[in-house]
């Protein structure tokens, strides 16, 4: 029950958007919220609100004020904030003491507003969304340690602990992580952070044979080189209903951007690095191709400007994401051949493909293809006239039903971003 002082103050006012500062309040809200069976949108600094089906909600809890770093501890790797603190604060604060975020979180900003926003740590983790280290170091949810939150019925829970040995019982943070805030408000996350590399050249390969290009992708993933980064961009498609940037985004005084290119970092000390260059250029073959070098100048931006997805800045058309394994990744290639923007990352794994506004049901036979080669897609970003009969997120009978029995647990009356993955939930 609230107090006057409470119902008098400006959070508990009858307003359908409302800012918490604290967890109680979360947690006091999301109770009354429950008592009277009220959807709500969930969401922080939105950076990734275009992302799923549109919320529909009578209230909204904005997390944005729970910002602020709790506890960092450079020699313990870890640090521990408020849900809404923003991505670049804490990447700012580990840069200090020469540590990152190792999963490289996304940039979603460009694609939006042509601008940097990594949104907040909550949204990080609630989308699951990693950068191209994700293949040699895993994604988020491997480096949420724990976190707090509030369950669909008002109740404050927790899992999880500083270290890794401190998790007992079912770790939550790998079901929370990549469920679009339709579980529960998160409150607090503490990250594994990790020692920042302090060196890296690229290997720049210039070729156009996709038999070719599988095969270097096979080798890149079983190669004992310590392999960081490995992306395909092929040639720009020629319709002009497409942004063709590629020369644009892509220019640096050693790459060649008249055709298509792979890319492969190598990340740690000078020494090592300059050593590994020369066993992958063997391992490779690379003496058959035509090749450069990006320098640690020139390769750092460029890994940055692949996270941020660039390519696609302020685009108008839909952009999917689509995850595949790496043996079926040539076939995806040749499917797509140059009708489609689109580049490769995690070493043939995952594929960024822009597709213009839904004529002929391109995204559908494209989600199609990509299922029946073991795939599953993602609509990240929505055109204008995007048909919302199209399924934005794959699933299956299976996998639905299983999503279902999660959220009756943590969200029984189903008030959390309702609709925003599967509408059949």
């Amino acid at each position: 029950m609230f107090t006057e002082e409470k119902k008098n103050s400006q959070i508990y006012q009858d307003s359908n958007y409302l800012k918490p500062d604290t967890e109680i309040e979360v947690s006091n809200l999301v109770k009354e919220f429950y008592k009277k069976k009220l959807p709500i949108n969930l969401h922080g600094t939105n950076s990734k609100k275009y992302i799923g089906y549109n919320v529909q909600a009578a209230k909204t809890l904005d997390l944005s004020h729970l910002n602020g770093v709790l506890e960092y501890l450079p020699e313990e790797l870890y640090i521990k904030v408020l849900a809404g603190t923003p991505i670049k604060i804490i990447e700012d604060i580990l840069e200090k003491h020469n540590q990152q975020l190792a999963f490289e979180p996304l940039d979603f900003g460009y694609i939006k507003d042509g601008e940097s926003n990594k949104g907040s740590a909550a949204g990080c983790v609630a989308t699951n969304f990693a950068g191209s280290r994700r293949f040699k170091v895993g994604s988020v949810r491997d480096f949420v340690l724990g976190f707090r939150g509030v369950n669909g019925k008002g109740d404050i829970i927790k899992s999880g602990g500083t270290v890794v040995k401190n998790v007992t019982g079912y770790d939550l943070s790998k079901v929370v992580s990549g469920s679009f805030g339709t579980l529960v408000a998160l409150t607090e996350v503490t990250l594994k952070v990790s020692p920042k590399k302090i060196f890296q050249n690229t290997i720049v390969i210039y070729l156009d044979d996709v038999k070719i290009i599988s095969s270097l992708f096979d080798k890149i993933l079983g190669s004992s080189n310590e392999i960081s980064g490995a992306t395909y961009i092929p040639d720009e498609p020629k319709s002009k209903k497409f942004d063709l940037n590629k020369s644009r985004v892509f220019k640096f005084n050693d790459l060649n951007n008249d055709g298509p290119f792979l890319a492969i970092r190598l990340e740690g000390d000078r020494v090592s690095v300059q050593e590994r260059l020369k066993d992958i250029s063997k391992e490779l073959e690379l003496k058959k191709y035509k090749t450069s070098i990006l320098d640690n100048h020139q390769s750092v931006p460029f890994w940055i400007k692949v996270n941020n997805l660039e390519l696609f800045t302020n685009t108008k058309n839909n952009l999917t994401r689509a995850v595949i394994p790496p043996s079926n990744s040539e076939k995806l290639m040749k499917y797509l051949g140059n009708k489609f923007k689109y580049f490769i990352d995690w070493s043939g794994s995952l594929f960024w493909i822009e597709v213009l506004d839904n004529e002929d049901d391109k995204i559908g036979q494209i989600r199609e293809f990509i299922s029946k080669n073991e795939g599953y897609m993602t609509i990240i970003k929505k055109s204008e006239n995007f048909d919302f009969k199209e399924k934005i997120f794959s699933t299956d009978k299976e996998k639905l039903m299983i999503s279902k029995k999660i959220k009756e647990s943590f969200d029984p009356k189903s008030l959390f971003n309702p609709g925003k993955m599967y509408r059949e939930i």
